[in-house]
């Protein structure tokens, strides 16, 4: 059992990176191509990321515009995959959880 946490813990480490990662990418060009404030920029990457997108703030040029749609194709797939991961490690654990309850009550 112990493997398949360190497994899991592995691969959250590398989803969060890569999450953190992605969001810094998208908050950085958006500060220089789209000229945001840097709160504006996050913002907006996480906004987009989440497919929330209130249209408060948008793509203002042709190269925003095309990092824009290459960033939601990838972003979208990384974030359900993060999402993914956490419901299943806290299915995982509330199983685990109950396994043991039930175990130590014979």
């Amino acid at each position: 059992m112990k493997s398949k946490n360190v497994e899991t813990a592995l691969r959250f480490k590398w989803i969060v990176i890569t999450v953190v990662t992605l969001i810094g990418t998208g908050s950085i060009f958006y500060h220089i191509a789209m000229k945001l404030k840097w709160l504006d920029a996050i913002y907006f990457s996480v906004i987009t990321l989440t497919t929330v997108g209130y249209g408060d703030i948008h793509p203002t040029n042709d190269i925003s515009k095309i990092f824009t749609i290459f960033y939601v194709l990838i972003g979208v797939g990384i974030i359900a995959s993060t999402l993914s991961l956490l419901v299943r490690v806290a299915a995982e654990r509330r199983i685990q959880n109950h396994r043991n309850n039930q175990k130590s009550k014979k």
